[in-house]
């Protein structure tokens, strides 16, 4: 049985106004990575004070995973990469710190550190085939961050409908310049990027993926934007072993060619799942379709696990999935609820 690891952590960058849509108040949205872990392990938030819901109400990616993973069934590891608040999933913790906002000095000042203690973990696994997914609000900022510090800056995707480039882009050159950086000052010192402009998932599953790869194991990045610059640290790094990538045609719609030709550059292999959402009214399914979360909490990666045939299966128990989580209200809107609103004092 294929294992999928989550590595979840927080980043100050995603406190920045318009920048993610990971939590209905900037409040709650240091909550989510931990709400996330809990729903993949348990299906539903243990100990975390709110389902992760965007504004307009669009149930976190977590959801999906979990239903494939009712379904089908997959080994689940989640990995502390840097969280906020604390998760009642169990975790393996290497004492990771939560990521500073990247405007500052230094966004994961032990980038190195969390690497090399990645990379030990990720070497030390039993397993032939690891799918790895994330969760952090505010990660595809950090993405862009980071590939525009090694010089390979490209589209990126958002959680939001309408994709705050301009104001990513601006928070990255903000970045760059109170580091003391330009565009492809770290092509040579890949892990300086993350120190700089980066999030400490993305030393995380740099680390563990570069482990693994060393030590045989099939490795499969499931995401978008954020693996993609992951990918891009691997190579940097000098790993070379064939890694692929598995995201949701959400992404890919978004970006277009560009993903395929980044993949290619990269020479990664890229899968793309649709999942069939538009064939379904329910309300979970449609904030989707229309351009809200797309990817995250290993969405693409656990599709794609999902054999010929058990589809709609997967589809049903989505909606079974959120409505027990909640995000469906009473008069068909989404709310963000406490586990205390859905289950009674």
């Amino acid at each position: 049985m294929t294992r999928v690891l989550l590595a979840a952590g927080t980043t100050e960058t995603a406190l920045i106004d318009g920048i993610s849509a990971a939590g209905a108040t900037p409040e709650l949205m240091n909550h989510t990575p931990a709400a996330d872990a809990e729903i993949l392990a348990y299906g539903e938030p243990t100990g975390a004070p709110v389902t992760p819901v965007s504004p307009t109400g669009c149930p976190t990616p977590a959801a999906i995973s979990r239903a494939v993973r009712e379904v089908v069934g997959f080994d689940l590891t989640v990995v502390d990469a840097g969280l906020a608040r604390p998760t009642m999933a169990p975790t393996v913790a290497f004492g990771t710190e939560p990521g500073a906002d990247v405007r500052a000095e230094e966004a994961v000042p032990d980038a190195a550190t969390i690497f090399d203690r990645a990379y030990e973990y990720g070497a030390s696994l039993p397993d032939d085939e690891l799918l790895i997914g994330e969760t952090i609000p505010g990660g595809t900022t950090t993405a862009l961050g980071v590939l525009t510090a090694l010089g390979s800056p490209g589209g990126v995707s958002s959680s939001l409908p309408d994709n705050p480039l301009e104001q990513k882009h601006r928070v990255v050159e903000t970045g760059l310049e109170r580091s003391g950086l330009e565009s492809g000052d770290c092509a040579d010192e890949p892990l300086a990027a993350i120190r700089a402009v980066g999030d400490p998932v993305q030393a995380t599953v740099a680390g563990i993926s570069a482990g693994a790869l060393e030590s045989g194991i099939d490795v499969t990045l499931a995401g978008g934007t954020q693996m993609i610059a992951v990918v891009a640290l691997l190579r940097r790094l000098g790993v070379d072993a064939p890694v692929s990538v598995a995201t949701t045609s959400f992404v890919a719609t978004e970006q277009g060619d560009t993903l395929e030709d980044v993949c290619t550059r990269l020479e990664c292999d890229l899968t793309v799942t649709d999942p069939g959402f538009d064939a379904r009214d329910h309300v979970s399914m449609e904030r989707y379709c229309a351009g809200e979360a797309k990817e995250g909490v290993a969405m693409g990666g656990a599709l794609s696990l999902v054999p010929d045939g058990r589809l709609e299966a997967v589809l049903d128990r989505i909606e079974l999935v959120c409505d027990r989580l909640g995000v469906d209200g009473p008069d068909g809107s989404e709310e963000a609820v406490t586990p205390e609103d859905d289950h009674g004092p």
